[in-house]
């Protein structure tokens, strides 16, 4: 389910895959700058949750 999600992903250009030639393989994943871009909107979203849904902060908030 997460390889699929992560193509998915790549496909829509918010991540890269970077594969390395290692044994045993190794594969890095980042975002691009479209996946950047969705930071505001969801720190918008998880402010507005927070606000109005009453859901008590944790410390990575």
């Amino acid at each position: 389910m997460l390889t699929q999600q992560l193509k998915e992903m790549e496909e829509d250009k918010l991540l890269t895959r970077t594969v390395f030639p290692e044994v045993p393989p190794r594969v890095e994943y980042g975002l691009t700058e479209l996946g950047h871009s969705v930071f505001p909107i969801l720190e918008m979203m998880h402010n507005w949750a927070m606000d109005n849904l009453k859901i008590e902060p944790t410390e990575e908030s």
